[in-house]
């Protein structure tokens, strides 16, 4: 049994550093990432000297105290409600790690998410916590993470703070499914999340006494669909790493009568 406190030391995670990636579709995500992450401590006033060698291309102390300003901005961001794990494979064609949840859940039953859960006191950050529950979830070693930085924090259904990491891992991990709280593990080809449509998705509502159809963007994955609170992280994901626009919308169909 793994113990998962050790696993997921803090002070042991590493960064990757985007002028050691080979690949150009992740060098330009990596870079994006951490410089919203480090601008997003600036603003808050954690780290407010964190940008100020932003342009200092002294290589190796430059990697170093980029890693080191990274962490310490994933460190210092306040605790949310729950976090999860957006995983890329490392390589030429980077595929996104998704997850669909075992029908039987109290929440979000049977629908598509990125691995993840909520914070647990012994967690001390965000990013141990999806770490954790990514191990848990997946079987994803901790120590086998490249930590990116993290997305703005996203709200759920049901009112929690979902905080995103975003993280490399190697393509050949073998992942295994808890099937006590994932029925699937799967992948989404980066290209194509970045380059074809979002395809409209009607879901049954219920609002106060009465069902309402609810029409929203998703993807359509390996025969799953991806909306909702995922939905808008690859949106946000996107949009960080590649600007790309996509209007993320819940609208009531208006009766055909």
């Amino acid at each position: 049994m793994l113990n998962l406190s050790q696993s997921a030391r803090f002070d042991e995670l590493s960064v990757a550093v985007p002028n050691f990636i080979r690949y150009p579709t992740i060098r330009k995500l990596a870079e994006r990432v951490q410089y919203e992450t480090l601008n997003a401590s600036a603003r808050n006033a954690v780290a407010s000297s964190a940008l100020n060698d932003a342009h200092n291309h002294s290589h190796h102390s430059h990697n170093a105290s980029r890693s080191a300003r990274i962490l310490d901005s994933l460190y210092q961001t306040p605790i949310a409600d729950a976090s999860i794990l957006v995983a890329i494979t490392h390589e030429r064609h980077p595929k996104l790690l998704l997850t669909r949840r075992a029908a039987h859940m109290n929440s979000h039953a049977g629908e598509v998410s990125c691995a993840g859960g909520k914070y647990e006191t012994g967690d001390g950050n965000n990013v141990v916590t999806a770490l954790r529950e990514a191990c848990e979830e997946t079987a994803l070693p901790p120590n086998k993470v490249q930590l990116l930085g993290q997305l703005p924090i996203q709200t759920s259904k049901s009112g929690m703070s979902v905080r995103p990491i975003v993280a490399l891992i190697a393509p050949d991990l073998v992942l295994v499914p808890e099937l006590g709280e994932i029925s699937r593990i799967f992948w989404a080809d980066f290209e194509t999340l970045l380059t074809q449509p979002t395809v409209e998705y009607s879901i049954e509502y219920a609002m106060q006494d009465q069902m309402a159809t609810i029409l929203t963007p998703s993807w359509q994955v390996d025969g799953e669909t991806v909306w909702g609170l995922t939905g808008r992280v690859i949106a946000s994901l996107l949009e960080t790493g590649f600007d790309r626009q996509l209007e993320w919308y819940y609208r009531i169909q208006e009766s055909q009568l």
